[in-house]
């Protein structure tokens, strides 16, 4: 071999290596909670389970852990871009300090029936701390290094303005069911050569990454202003408002709890709800889907609200079958279905049942009808239960309705010429309590 390609070679295979590596490399996916963990609670300053702050602004992770053995807990950090493909950088260029760190904030629950470990993480903390805007993953680890669960959350810049609206659908046949998403985006701040290389949106619709929009390019561009008046490829399915039940005094009924028992913990047995694919929308106040834990029984609900089993039961709008699966879904489980969450058929009454542990509170949830992935291909979700993804059809029982409040968000991403990764520079928002023909 020449002298000259002996020199070169170990460049060059580092060089493939890390082509490769790009190459191939795939979007993380928020990994659901084995059975053990419960009510993840993940927000920054505003009330959404879903951390959307500015650099240096605060967050915190809130989960339980009904083993409650005081297990040991640690986290890690991992940037992304914007298709949540990990980015190339070193965790030195986007971290300031270490992470693969152990959650040291933990107590047990106080004076409840149901016993558990309560945890707390706090970023960016005295450890460690995100120096750069984009998306990230945070990964939650036990101490043999299995990945328990992660959860999305993103940091921003506000260098673009975003003026956003929520509209109905221009197209005859999806007028009554999708709504449509419109925007400017002000980029006066931005020094743009090329926005259809420079630019990447992303649009989001209740911070439910399954179903978000990508590749949307500016219609119109008169230098600081980019216009996207896009009709189909904007636009979504506007579903349905959520059901709901509180279960923050849980010795007492409501107004959706038709029953409460107490057995070796309490028990509450909602009302049936049908099925509302073939009924007329009705407009009730949701938190599209989130959840909030409370309690009227102590002082402190991150630690004093007990857990009860919740009975559910759907009436469907015809004969059921056992053959037909059906989930239960929400913030509550990050609207991943499993068989924690699957309903079960019960001839008898022609109905579907379920009964599931929830921590005090107020909660959001739909039905949805799945279908199991089985094939060797499948992804798990969870390295501890191995249970195959399922896809699922959020819409078949509950229908869509053009009318459905729910809150959208545009996120702007910007990488210039020479940077080495996506800057996260503008977020907007729209809510479809607005919606305009």
């Amino acid at each position: 071999m020449p002298s000259f390609l002996k020199h070169f070679l170990p460049l060059f295979l580092w060089m493939l290596l890390l082509f490769s590596q790009t190459l191939f490399a795939q979007a993380l996916q928020e990994v659901a909670a084995p059975s053990h963990i419960k009510s993840i609670e993940f927000r920054g300053e505003t009330e959404d389970q879903f951390p959307i702050v500015r650099l240096g602004e605060p967050f915190e992770l809130h989960f339980d852990d009904l083993q409650a053995n005081e297990q040991d807990y640690f986290y890690k950090i991992v940037h992304c871009k914007a298709n949540w493909t990990p980015s190339d950088l070193l965790k030195s260029q986007y971290l300031e300090g270490i992470d693969n760190q152990r959650i040291t904030d933990h107590k047990n629950s106080y004076n409840t029936l149901v016993a558990y470990s309560h945890f707390r993480l706090i970023l960016p903390n005295e450890v460690v701390a995100p120096k750069i805007s984009g998306n990230y993953m945070l990964q939650v680890f036990d101490t043999s290094d299995n990945l328990i669960f992660s959860r999305k959350f993103m940091i921003y810049e506000d260098l673009v303005g975003v003026q956003a609206a929520v509209k109905r659908s221009r197209s005859f046949e999806l007028m009554n069911s999708h709504q449509l998403l419109q925007f400017i985006l002000n980029v006066r701040a931005l020094n743009l050569n090329k926005p259809e290389r420079e630019l990447q949106v992303v649009l989001l619709k209740n911070y439910q990454w399954d179903t978000a929009k990508y590749g949307l390019q500016p219609q119109f561009n008169n230098g600081t202003e980019l216009k996207y008046d896009y009709d189909q490829p904007a636009s979504f399915f506007g579903g349905n408002e959520y059901l709901n039940f509180d279960t923050k005094d849980i010795r007492a009924a409501t107004a959706t709890i038709g029953e409460v028992a107490l057995n070796d913990i309490y028990e509450h047995y909602l009302y049936a709800n049908e099925a509302r694919n073939n009924k007329p929308y009705t407009y009730f106040p949701d938190l599209n889907g989130d959840f909030r834990v409370r309690t009227l029984q102590g002082a402190i609900s991150e630690r004093e609200a007990d857990y009860s089993w919740v009975h559910f039961s759907l009436n469907p709008s015809g004969n059921g079958s056992s053959d037909t699966d059906i989930y239960i879904l929400g913030k509550f489980n990050n609207y991943t279905p499993s068989s924690e969450y699957k309903m079960s058929y019960e001839a008898s009454s022609n109905s579907y049942k379920a009964r599931i542990l929830f921590k005090q509170g107020f909660y959001n949830y739909s039905f949805a009808l799945g279908t199991s992935t089985t094939d060797s291909a499948s992804i798990y979700q969870n390295n501890s239960d191995l249970e195959p993804l399922i896809s699922y059809d959020p819409y078949a029982i509950s229908g869509s309705f053009h009318f459905t409040e729910n809150q959208y968000q545009i996120f702007v991403y910007f990488k210039g010429f020479g940077d080495l990764y996506q800057r996260l520079v503008g977020v907007g928002a729209a809510n479809a309590a607005f919606i305009k023909d």
